[in-house]
């Protein structure tokens, strides 16, 4: 189920939302769960099973990790806990990858795992968020969570499941434990504008603008790549890079819309990176919720630039294969992600002093290398 489908917006979301302002202050948070474990499975209840041994295990890491007093407990249990999440992670969506490019560099013949072909919903989303709990239960940033069900409906909330936000829990904590006044008509009001804006994104802009793509890319009904031209490409990948995103950008206001309507302020995960005047710009325009949780998670903790310019630059390779890699299981991902890693080099210890000084090519020369990388990134 889609939010810009009939059947969520005239049938799900007026029901779901009616019976969450109706539930008394208390019930709030199992209404909410019972409402996302129903939107998840909408499509099958296959993965429902691994979403729930998943939450239940980083609970019960959560309340381990503040109860004890032992560091070396507190640091296996956070371990464990992460190894889960980030192997359930690695497993589901990258197995079938693997099998493959090992069948096609040795010629093994490996038989992919067809009950793979299908990724168990919001995976992506809801494993960074749980490693993003117990990593920040372990370094005291916030409470462990004492009731389950306040938990699991953290994880598994409905508006963030498809295409996040990436919010972490201690954003999230203080509406969740609201037993009044949770939310407000005023944010009734600015949720519902901002879910209409995100809509009119998806539909009027980004499916108009993709069917161009469509067009030039597809062998059945339109030109197909082989036959186009060169300046036609160029125009189709410019219409991909603004329905990509008007579509990414406009489901994030859905669902931050969504949760301010039930009285969640979720951060903001898009701010007009168009208009960024350097890659560097761009990355804190683009996806910002990813951006910093790659930023907080990966790159700190493996030393950020507190280690000198050589594991500085090792550092930044590691977060941008890793982000490419969680965009996709295939090549195209990761050459994209190191693509950034490049660029970004280049302006760190070159070109951003230059930029800064610049008034419009500095414009021209980001959107120019953002348009040339979406290319990458939809190449197969």
């Amino acid at each position: 189920m889609v939010f810009n489908s009939v059947v969520f917006l005239f049938c799900f979301m007026p029901l779901a939302l009616g019976l969450y302002y109706l539930a008394p202050g208390r019930a709030k948070n199992a209404v909410l769960l019972l409402e996302s474990i129903l939107f998840y499975c909408w499509g099958g209840i296959t993965w429902l099973p691994l979403i729930l041994i998943l939450i239940l295990v980083n609970y019960i890491a959560g309340l381990l990790i503040q109860r004890s007093n032992a560091a070396g407990v507190r640091r296996a249990v956070l371990i464990a806990a992460i190894v889960l999440s980030a192997a359930a992670l690695v497993f589901f969506k990258y197995t079938n990858f693997l099998i493959d490019t090992i069948n096609q560099m040795s010629g093994a013949g490996l038989s992919s795992l067809s009950f793979l072909d299908v990724l168990p919903l919001g995976i992506s989303y809801y494993s960074f968020k749980l490693i993003s709990y117990v990593a920040d239960v372990y370094t005291r940033k916030t409470e462990a969570e004492h009731s389950p069900i306040t938990f699991a409906a953290y994880v598994i909330l409905y508006p963030q499941l498809i295409v996040g936000p990436i919010v972490r829990y201690r954003e999230m904590a203080p509406a969740l434990h609201k037993t009044t006044g949770r939310y407000t008509l005023q944010q009734f009001e600015n949720g519902a504008v901002m879910f209409v804006f995100g809509l009119a994104k998806k539909v009027i802009l980004a499916d108009s603008i993709g069917a161009l793509w469509q067009d030039i890319i597809s062998t059945t009904d339109g030109i197909g790549l082989a036959n186009a031209s060169t300046p036609l490409v160029w125009m189709g990948v410019l219409a991909y890079s603004l329905q990509l995103y008007f579509d990414f950008a406009g489901y994030s206001e859905m669902s931050n819309g969504l949760s301010l309507m039930m009285g969640f302020e979720c951060p903001a995960n898009f701010n007009l990176p168009y208009i960024s005047a350097s890659i560097t710009e761009f990355w804190r325009r683009w996806h910002i919720t990813l951006s910093r949780w790659f930023r907080d998670y990966i790159y700190i903790p493996l030393g950020g630039n507190r280690r000198g310019a050589v594991r500085q630059v090792l550092n930044m390779l590691a977060v941008w294969a890793l982000t490419g890699l969680w965009h996709g299981a295939n090549w195209n991902f990761i050459c994209w992600g190191l693509y950034y890693f490049v660029l970004l080099v280049i302006e760190k210890n070159f070109l951003l002093k230059y930029l800064k000084k610049g008034r419009i090519w500095p414009h021209i020369y980001t959107l120019f290398f953002v348009v040339l990388g979406w290319g990458i990134f939809t190449a197969n």
